[in-house]
């Protein structure tokens, strides 16, 4: 269930917030530069993501004066009114003390609320953070470029890559940052924010911090340069840095997200969950749209979003009639388990002709292997040969892999082979066919 976003009052300020989980240490989620609270919970794995740090914490969630469901049309507020707003959510919430987690600038934010309120944190936790803005815009070149995206195209969602490379393509969380960007700020609020933000370097108030303080940061961080956060773990006495891997600068995108909750747990509770996983053979399904950004280029963002969205409802609803597990939607498609190829071939089937009825094409790969399961992704070498196989489909072609060929033999389906081939980053040559009629 979503949480009830309520008000905190700082000085005369209302401030947003909503509370959630059942751990038994509180924990305070400072944001980024804007934020939406109500939005976090649209973006399935950013909802996912919140939901585990509330199995060990209690967590208080909050927007920053001047965005999001807070007063907006205040002044334009220093690191003192955005340290009150934090006190001020603590006291809503009830929390006397609280581990603080700050990610991005909002990791700045946080850092100096632990070296002024040290009694009230028990523990910084900092994700993607900086103590120099120049960690986030070097130049003021590279400002400008934020300033005329705000001007030109808030609210569209395209600067997505730039924060997260791995969603490039994918039009479904591209909406929702969008959304994200829309509800968090006006375009001028963003602007004079970064203003203001651009002038940030806590560098000198670090070795204050007492808190016992965890640094995560992704080497390849694709907005925050990791020498930001190394310059954090230098800082602070006795912090420890862990550097990931990954280019996504959002925590909850990207393989690192589960670690990136382990630690974070370890580190608040003093012990880590084992992470959920289970390796089980399944016949794994990938599904993509024939020439989507021609299509969407041609009708338009709110026509294609339409088309789109029949596109995923007709998908899921083939995915249910046929047992399918759901795994992720990858933009212009889909991945899907199954406990069978056989029912595997009969669900792409289904679905290739229901999305044609849309006057889509799609293109189907279907491969079979062991894969390790955890409870909202799957991984292995068979995923990857799936994906391979894939790229070799043609419009309206499904696809599948000699294994699976031979495992569905007697069942009825016919093949045309379509050679063997290397696929990219696998060793051997692999035999593959597609479905015939």
């Amino acid at each position: 269930m979503r949480p009830q976003t309520q008000y905190a009052k700082s000085g005369d300020v209302h401030i947003a917030y909503q509370t959630f989980g059942s751990g038994p240490r509180n924990l305070v989620f400072v944001p980024g530069f804007i934020s939406q609270i109500e939005t976090y919970w649209d973006e399935p794995g950013f909802a996912r993501w919140l939901e585990r740090i509330g199995h060990f914490t209690r967590v208080a969630v909050f927007d920053k004066r001047g965005t999001g469901l807070s007063d907006r049309g205040v002044a334009t507020p220093d690191m003192d009114k955005r340290m009150d707003d934090i006190r001020a959510v603590m006291d809503a919430a009830g929390f006397d003390t609280a581990s603080v987690m700050g990610i991005s600038e909002g990791g700045s934010l946080a850092a100096v609320f632990a070296a002024y309120h040290a009694r009230r944190c028990e523990h910084l936790v900092l994700y993607g953070a900086f103590a120099s803005f120049t960690s986030w815009f070097p130049t003021q070149e590279a400002l400008q470029e934020l300033f005329d995206y705000a001007e030109s195209a808030w609210g569209t969602g395209t600067s997505l890559p730039l924060f997260c490379p791995s969603t490039a393509g994918d039009l479904q969380v591209q909406d929702w940052w969008g959304k994200y960007e829309r509800t968090g700020a006006s375009p001028r609020d963003v602007i004079e924010i970064m203003k203001v933000n651009s002038q940030i370097d806590i560098t000198a108030i670090l070795p204050a911090i007492k808190a016992p303080a965890l640094v995560l940061h992704k080497t390849e961080d694709a907005l925050i340069d990791i020498e930001g956060g190394r310059t954090l773990a230098a800082g602070i006495p006795n912090a420890r840095l862990i550097e990931l891997s990954g280019t996504d600068h959002f925590p909850f995108i990207g393989p690192e997200a589960g670690q990136i909750v382990a630690e974070i747990e370890e580190f608040v509770t003093g012990s880590k969950a084992d992470p959920v996983v289970d390796r089980v053979l399944a016949a794994i399904v990938f599904t993509d749209i024939a020439g989507s950004t021609a299509r969407a280029e041609a009708m338009g963002d709110s026509a294609w979003r339409s088309l789109k969205d029949a596109h995923d409802a007709r998908v899921r609803q083939e995915l249910q009639q046929y047992d399918g597990r759901e795994i992720k939607s990858l933009g212009d498609g889909f991945l899907a388990t199954f406990d069978g190829p056989g029912r595997a071939i009969q669900c792409a089937g289904a679905i290739r002709d229901a999305i044609s009825r849309l006057g889509l094409d799609i293109r189907v790969a279907v491969h079979t292997g062991e894969v390790e399961v955890t409870e909202d992704d799957v991984r292995g070498l068979a995923v990857h040969i799936a994906s391979r196989i894939a790229d070799l489909a043609q419009p309206g072609d499904i696809v599948v892999s000699r294994t699976v060929k031979d495992l569905v033999a007697g069942s009825g389906f016919c093949f045309e082979s379509l050679g063997s081939h290397e696929l990219k980053g696998l060793p051997d040559r692999w035999q593959v066919y597609k479905t015939a009629a």
